[in-house]
């Protein structure tokens, strides 16, 4: 008989999310969202579903305390990415203290995790004061469109985002921006160099300046957590048949961006070096535009609510650490919301590979943590500005 949580985590594991968005005909959220909403009402919390896309909800629950106090919200998503090359994505395995299957740690860990500090809550008494929010959220790992239904119809004085971190106390990570590069060529037969223009070497010389700037990101200071800011070339296509020259070339790449850096800087830089190429072939035709943009995230460590995570952290038997994650998560969207968050998560390997795991002990204490933090936080002892 399985702990009620790793069951939990179990059953979750065994329920195909993965994204519509990122996998064409993928299973979406519809059937995890119902069984987190049974979970949630067989804990006692008042529960609402809210589709953010057809057939994709998120799901949230609300624990009431007895007295006023402040609010906390805990936070993961519930979708995954694809299972190509898995044998038995959707068939949990527990096997020397690890739980396998896909999405065990990206999050579904951290979803058990907050799910069972509920539980914990409610069955010894509820909670004493304030207000806890559950919010199981979709789409995290295309748009963030749960993410962001949250931000816009729930306030909480904090959060807490259960990506997985090793029981880490996350205090920032980069943002990025998704940008499409075309360049544009005159079609023309492979044998009439003099009518055709190439737009697939034209998007080469883009590919250059870019490649130069990379380089010159990584070589300026790193930010203390977060890095450097950096970008790669992610997918490109171009041209029709061998023997035509290419009138059209499409590049995407992505940048990764730091605290220090304004909104839109990587825009700014795609449009700068096309200018350039222009000024220095009157012949170049090139534009580019954004497809999606995330900013980065940062809560000082002083402020209190990492304070108040760190000491929760302690009366569990856990040594603090702190430090930040190198991933992007929906802590980004909940911060510039005003809501400040932390990430912190249990701890596994093989995010979007082909063998992921989570600690079961890790779900277990990350559990016991957000326990410990609900009952402080939430009693309103601590004040929340920054010290």
């Amino acid at each position: 008989m399985l702990e009620p949580t790793i069951q939990l985590l179990w059953n979750l594991v065994a329920t195909d999310s993965v994204n519509p968005a990122l996998v064409p005909g993928g299973a979406g959220e519809e059937n995890i969202a119902r069984l987190i909403a049974a979970e949630m009402r067989s804990i006692g919390m008042q529960v609402e579903l809210t589709e953010v896309a057809p057939h994709r909800p998120n799901v949230i629950g609300v624990m009431e305390g007895e007295a006023p106090g402040r609010s906390l919200m805990f936070c993961g998503h519930m979708d995954t990415v694809g299972v190509g090359g898995m044998a038995a994505p959707f068939t949990p395995l527990a096997r020397e203290g690890r739980l396998y299957g896909r999405g065990s740690q990206d999050m579904k860990g951290g979803v058990a995790a907050m799910l069972g500090a509920a539980r914990q809550l409610a069955s010894s008494g509820g909670l004493p004061a304030g207000k806890l929010i559950v919010a199981a959220v979709a789409d995290e790992e295309h748009a963030s469109l749960g993410a962001q239904e949250v931000a816009m119809r729930w306030r909480a004085d904090g959060a807490v985002v259960t990506e997985p971190t090793h029981l880490e106390i996350a205090l920032a990570h980069r943002g990025f921006s998704w940008v499409e590069v075309r360049t544009r060529g005159i079609a023309a037969h492979g044998s009439k160099p003099l009518e055709g223009r190439d737009a697939i070497f034209r998007m080469g010389r883009v590919l250059a300046r870019l490649e130069k700037l990379g380089r010159e990101l990584q070589a300026m200071p790193p930010h203390a957590i977060q890095g450097t800011a950096s970008l790669h070339a992610s997918l490109i296509s171009g041209g029709q048949e061998l023997s035509s020259y290419p009138e059209n070339c499409l590049l995407q790449f992505e940048r990764r961006t730091t605290s220090a850096e304004p909104d839109g800087v990587a825009l700014r830089e795609i449009h700068d070096i096309l200018r350039t190429l222009k000024e220095e072939d009157e012949e170049f035709e090139g534009s580019a535009e954004l497809i999606l943009e995330r900013s980065a995230f940062e809560i000082p460590s002083e402020h209190a609510l990492p304070k108040l995570l760190r000491a929760a952290v302690t009366r569990v038997g856990r040594v603090p650490r702190e430090g930040g994650v190198t991933y992007w998560t929906d802590a980004a969207i909940l911060a510039r919301a005003g809501i400040p968050t932390v990430i912190f998560g249990p701890g596994g390997a093989g995010l979007h590979s082909r063998e992921e795991f989570v600690y079961v002990e890790d779900v277990l204490a990350c559990r016991d943590v957000l326990v410990e933090l609900a009952r402080e936080f939430c009693a309103g002892k601590v004040t929340l500005h920054a010290s």
